[in-house]
């Protein structure tokens, strides 16, 4: 489970919490212009955008569950089971891509959500896993820059890029129903209610938030996308970067799984492990167990290396005591 979110306010701010029962040894990881990017169907980039997000370091290769780079553009691999559907083989007329490539070999070389669309209009997915004990991940992807936002969906009746006008994505069912039951919901309002019950007779709100009654509450990936839409569509635009970040993880906090409240049917507890904020060309995070913000700036890295340089995550509660 995860849930996504996009904004355009200065310059763009992009990220999402990761929901999970486990840890996939995720570090935060810049990978410069220089590592040479391979892919299994497709021609290399020995020299491409660099690009900064969360990642499990493979034989010394970035599977990124999420990254931005340098030029803005941000991507996310959302869980999608039972509706991913990736393809054993591949006719030559396509670019064929396995998912944990998709997001170096579209971040690499793409600088807006305009040439990311042109290239994924050749996409299909190669269901080729990485090695023997890492087994494919179902995925469909948020994409966005500060101009909008796109969902890339791999079903089993074809591949989809959808616009995303409100800039959310969460997990099943596909994006579309999402869209159709929004619908249902428009009469939320963060402002006091009106009557339109009875007019004539005096109901006046009993308390703040009352405008929007019928929001949903619980974690399902419906109620959660309905839940960061009106959050995010209610959130004023208040200046500078660090606020505009830090407005960005309330948002985020509205739809986090807390420890207890999700079990999986192995009876694990689903929870989110840790949220992120993409911003101005640095990668902001907290994790379920330090909720203090840490940042990893593209720009305190050296661009021009040819190696990844890996950032182990702060995850022990960072206090500050005053006496």
């Amino acid at each position: 489970m995860c849930t996504s979110i996009a904004m355009q306010q200065g310059g763009g701010l992009f990220g999402r919490n990761l929901d999970l029962e486990y840890s996939f040894g995720e570090q935060v990881v810049v990978t410069p212009r220089r590592y040479p990017l391979r892919f299994r169907r497709q021609p290399p980039l020995d020299r491409h955008l660099a690009m900064v997000g969360m990642a499990h370091m493979a034989d010394g290769h970035p599977l990124y569950a999420e990254a931005v780079n340098e030029a803005g553009l941000y991507m996310a691999g959302l869980y999608f089971p039972g509706n991913a559907w990736y393809e054993p083989e591949v006719s030559p007329e396509w670019d064929a891509v396995a998912p944990y490539e998709l997001i170096p070999w579209v971040l690499g070389s793409c600088e807006t959500l305009a040439q990311a669309k042109e290239k994924l209009a050749r996409f299909r997915p190669l269901g080729v896993a990485f090695a023997e004990g890492l087994p494919l991940a179902a995925l469909h992807w948020h994409i966005a820059d500060k101009t909008g936002a796109a969902v890339l969906e791999a079903t089993r009746d074809g591949v989809h890029l959808y616009d995303d006008p409100v800039g959310v994505l969460t997990n099943n069912p596909p994006f579309p129903f999402h869209q159709l039951n929004l619908r249902q919901y428009q009469a939320l309002t963060a402002r006091p209610p009106e009557n339109h019950l009875a007019p004539g007779v005096d109901l006046a709100p009993f308390g703040q938030g009352m405008g929007a009654l019928g929001l949903p509450g619980d974690a399902s990936p419906a109620s959660r996308y309905v839940r960061a839409a009106f959050s995010k569509l209610n959130s004023p635009d208040q200046g500078d970067e660090l606020t505009r970040v830090t407005q960005f993880f309330h948002l985020l906090d509205t739809v986090a799984m807390v420890r207890g409240t999700v079990l999986t049917p192995e009876g694990k507890y689903d929870l989110t492990t840790y949220s992120c904020c993409c911003a101005g060309g640095t990668y902001y995070y907290k994790t379920y167990g330090n909720s203090r913000i840490t940042a990893v700036r593209m720009a305190g890295t050296d661009l021009e290396s040819d190696q990844p340089m890996a950032f182990p995550l702060r995850e022990a509660q960072d206090v500050a005591f005053e006496n």
